[in-house]
């Protein structure tokens, strides 16, 4: 049977590492491509781990009604293609989506049926030392993550499930229990 699985949480906390080991692992699943305004980071591919748009493209799809969800955080807007995801659906698929809080929660008022899983990191200090240490922000890009942390943090009695990322081949693990 298909499902809509949504995985969040706070930026820093392995979303992207724990989802690539779990897709390795279920090449079943199709893991939903974002659109997104802010640049590519080095090594990103346009359709790969975005669709990187401009802010009047990325507008013209929200006006349209052709975003599943989507969020703007530290200047740059991220959203998911409503398309993609029911195609997939209708086709007998499970689609998992890695996105932020807010995106989580539009998806939970859009698709009620959607399982949300929280991916939480071994402790706040630690989601700092990986926030700081990955290198790919600035310190007002950093800050700005930090700072909406604690509000991610909180929001967990918002998920249907909660995994606890210590290990990304554990996590990964029972992020696929959850999809079976």
């Amino acid at each position: 049977m298909s499902r809509l699985y949504v995985v969040s949480g706070p930026s820093g906390v392995g979303k992207s590492t724990v989802v690539a080991r779990l897709l390795q692992q279920r090449p079943d699943i199709w893991l939903s491509v974002s659109a997104t305004t802010r640049s590519p980071r080095p090594g990103e591919q346009h359709g790969r781990e975005y669709f990187f748009v401009s802010p009047e493209e990325f507008a013209a799809l929200g006006h349209a009604g052709e975003l599943l969800e989507w969020a703007s955080f530290a200047g740059n807007s991220y959203g998911t293609p409503r398309g993609p995801v029911q195609e997939h659906l209708a086709a007998g698929q499970s689609v998992l989506l890695e996105i932020e809080l807010e995106g989580a929660r539009q998806v939970r008022a859009a698709m009620p049926e959607a399982v949300l899983v929280f991916l939480a990191p071994p402790s706040p200090e630690e989601l700092k030392r990986r926030l700081v240490g990955r290198g790919t922000e600035d310190d007002a890009a950093v800050a700005a993550r930090l700072a909406r942390a604690d509000a991610e943090l909180a929001a967990v009695d918002e998920f249907d499930h909660v995994v606890r990322n210590v290990d990304i081949d554990v996590a990964a693990a029972e992020l696929g229990a959850l999809i079976e």
